[in-house]
């Protein structure tokens, strides 16, 4: 399909099991969370789910949207919805 897909953070899920999986995604899923850091341009909104949606989506364009990399043990989802985040990774 030509349709973009885009993996975001569940806002419904727990905040803490989304936390954790930012910092894997940000340790062993290797992606670039430089720009969430404070004063970097892509630090604001300053939430977990808006930080843990960058992360994600940055990984699951990397790995090619594989099925299975938006999942994060349930805490994410692909949707066809662009989040519109200016820091989003696109490909």
């Amino acid at each position: 399909t030509t349709n973009q897909t885009f993996c975001v953070a569940k806002s419904s899920a727990d905040s803490k099991m989304i936390q954790a999986a930012l910092d894997w995604a940000c340790g062993p899923g290797k992606v670039d969370c430089s720009p969430l850091l404070h004063g970097q341009p892509c630090s604001e909104p300053d939430n977990v789910v808006a930080h843990a949606t960058y992360a994600f989506n940055a990984y699951y364009q990397k790995m090619d949207k594989s099925p299975g990399s938006c999942d994060f043990k349930g805490v994410a989802s692909v949707t066809t919805t662009n989040p519109s985040k200016k820091c989003l990774h696109m490909r």
